[in-house]
């Protein structure tokens, strides 16, 4: 549809523990053709911090390039981060999972005193600089803290988290299941998805709310 809204997708590998959450990816790019938007795929071409086997939860001996991962996900049609051009994008939607903790940014381990890759960085800037829209689910939501100070987000209720989206400059507002929190500033959309306990129903639901409220914001 000529007239459709085009969304950048931003991926951090596949799995949750080391990459992007695949429920929340899948939920996301179901949302945005449901509501009639379109999407394009886009990842980091970078090694991953580490592999994880989802089994047992335990570090493997071996490397993974966070965009090759991503492609499982994509189903192979994806770009590199560095070919994004956030400007030819109506907004930009980072789905969940370790990855954006550990590949995108170095949160998971430096928490508030620490930053994220400067691809990322770029996008979120050049996004807001062209009056786009943010979404952000789960945790990537520190990538937009990181970013931008003052905006309004939510990770959910996890205490420790929200105590640190704070500290590096973000408002954080308490959320459960399926709720939003918009910062219509900076057009930036959140919700906490899986830093809840949750069904894949309520991920369902979140991503769903989340791409209908970033519709709205682009009119």
């Amino acid at each position: 549809m000529a007239d459709s809204k085009k969304f950048a997708v931003i991926l951090s590998g596949c799995g949750v523990f080391d990459g992007a959450e695949i429920h929340e990816a899948t939920l996301s790019l179901y949302a945005i053709v449901k509501n009639g938007g379109e999407y394009e795929i886009f990842a980091p071409d970078i090694d991953q911090h580490h592999v994880i086997n989802h089994l047992n939860g335990e570090e493997m001996k071996e490397k993974r390039n966070v965009l090759i991962e991503s492609a499982r996900i994509a189903r192979g049609k994806i770009r590199s981060l560095n070919e994004l051009n956030a400007k030819e994008f109506d907004g930009l939607l980072f789905p969940g999972g370790f990855g954006a903790a550990k590949n995108l940014s170095d949160w998971a381990f430096n928490g508030p005193d620490g930053d994220v890759i400067l691809g990322v960085k770029k996008a979120i800037i050049d996004a807001v600089e062209a009056n786009k829209v943010i979404g952000a689910l789960c945790i990537s939501p520190v990538l937009v803290a990181s970013v931008l100070k003052g905006v309004d987000l939510t990770i959910g209720s996890d205490e420790s988290t929200a105590k640190g989206v704070e500290q590096a400059g973000a408002n954080h507002k308490i959320t459960s299941h399926g709720e939003i929190v918009i910062d219509h500033n900076y057009k930036v959309v959140t919700t906490p998805c899986y830093m809840l306990d949750a069904t894949i129903v309520q991920i369902g639901e979140g991503a769903e709310n989340v791409v209908k409220a970033m519709l709205g914001l682009m009119g």
